[in-house]
């Protein structure tokens, strides 16, 4: 028996605790759902370590904001991103010249562990479980219920959680869906990326500081993308006295033993980075690359689309259902909306419909996640110079207003979603 036949709250297992996750948890309990979290990391993030900057669209912001009920807390943690930047650095001459300039771009930029704080701040302590970690899934025979397995890092110890529904938030190597589709891979884009964050927090008046802020003027509100030769570089400042920068190399798929897409690096290989920094990009985004401590390397990844993302009452979101390359800002953005449209759909289907919840959650978000994984994918080719079937290689010093055109994030499908999604 069901637990809507029984008269009671619904529940929800959410495996993952990272954004995707929280976000899941902010979405169900609005809908009137009891949420646990299963996350294997001992416990939240704490203060802004090494990691990923981020952009936030505008209807990822309204959806934070009715989750925290107050948009001040969001834009104190974030800045704006009122510019779009694509510009081509001479590599002879070390000198930028803009291609694409979008002044109405109305993002906002944010860092993975302020926004992930934010968010799991106004969430319930109790509906975590953390340092448990996923280990398996079983459906009823009468398909009502869902049990998980987990195991209690601290103990050994072995849990079960029962639920009505497992919302699998565990992200691009997701081992859930590797259940469903066990021969689906991840497919590798052909570069991976250096990325980094620089805290120059007491610093502010540095060369390093003062000089690239005279050759990017606009940061503080600018996405710039420096496009060279068969490369490109993302660059944007963040909260708190922060830089980020990402630098795309094409180059054969490395080896990746652990389950993870980050690689750790050597402090030789760090060296050779940044002397073939020097090679390309203008001396004062060099020395940013130089001043900022324990760069790391992200293999570049995405997921030819799925065609579905729920099995009965098992349903994906976020980098589960979509892994995608970064060049369009998508994946953070199509997380909070999976987690938002999901919400919405069993809010108004209620769990004795929840095959038609996720029926619709589905039939909402599987045409809109779909062509924007595949233009990122195709974004992320022209910038970093590969081959594409329907046109030549991308040249940035010679770039047609038609390459410029594509480039510009302005064009990525659905760039502005209609609020009718979360009506």
């Amino acid at each position: 028996m069901s637990r809507c036949e029984k008269g009671q709250q619904p529940k929800a297992v959410v495996v993952g605790g990272s954004i995707a996750g929280v976000s899941c948890a902010h979405a169900l309990l609005s809908a009137g759902w009891q949420v646990v979290v299963v996350e294997k990391s001992v416990g939240p993030t704490s203060g802004s370590p090494t990691g990923a900057g981020l952009g936030l669209d505008p209807l990822a912001c309204n959806i934070i904001t009715s989750w925290l009920g107050d948009s001040a807390p969001l834009y104190k943690a974030t800045l704006p991103l009122t510019i779009d930047q694509n510009q081509v650095t001479d590599i002879d001459k070390k000198i930028t010249r803009t291609l694409t300039r979008d002044e109405e771009f109305n993002f906002r930029a944010a860092h993975w562990a302020d926004l992930h704080h934010l968010l799991l701040s106004k969430l319930p302590s109790e509906i975590f479980l953390w340092g448990h970690q996923f280990l398996s899934f079983c459906i009823s025979d009468d398909k009502n219920t869902v049990t998980v397995k987990a195991k209690i890092l601290k103990t050994g110890e072995i849990t079960e959680i029962v639920g009505d529904l497992l919302v699998a938030a565990d992200g691009c190597l997701s081992s859930i869906r590797q259940t469903f589709l066990p021969n689906h891979k991840l497919r590798y884009s052909g570069y991976c990326a250096w990325r980094g964050v620089l805290d120059f927090s007491g610093n502010e008046d540095s060369d390093t500081i003062r000089g690239i802020r005279k050759v990017y003027p606009d940061l503080g509100n600018c996405l710039y993308f420096d496009l060279g030769p068969q490369t490109h570089c993302v660059f944007y400042e963040l909260l708190n006295k922060r830089m980020n920068w990402i630098w795309y190399i094409n180059q054969p798929e490395p080896d990746i033993k652990a389950s993870s897409v980050t690689l750790k690096v050597s402090k030789e290989t760090i060296k050779q980075m940044q002397e073939d920094a020097e090679k390309i990009w203008v001396p004062e985004l060099v020395d940013l690359i130089k001043a900022t401590e324990e760069p790391f390397v992200n293999v570049i990844y995405d997921s030819d689309p799925l065609d579905r993302i729920f099995w009965d009452n098992v349903v994906l979101v976020g980098d589960a259902a979509h892994p995608s390359t970064p060049h369009c800002l998508r994946s953070t953005n199509m997380s909070l909306l999976d987690a938002a449209v999901l919400g919405k759909c069993l809010k108004k289907w209620g769990l004795e419909n929840l095959q038609s919840a996720l029926t619709d959650y589905q039939s909402a978000r599987l045409p809109v996640i779909t062509k924007q994984v595949l233009h990122s994918r195709r974004v992320g080719r022209i910038k970093q110079g590969l081959n594409l079937p329907d046109r030549h290689p991308f040249d940035p010093k010679n770039a047609t207003p038609e390459d410029c055109f594509e480039i510009q994030q302005k064009n990525v499908p659905f760039f502005s979603i209609p609020n009718i999604l979360l009506n």
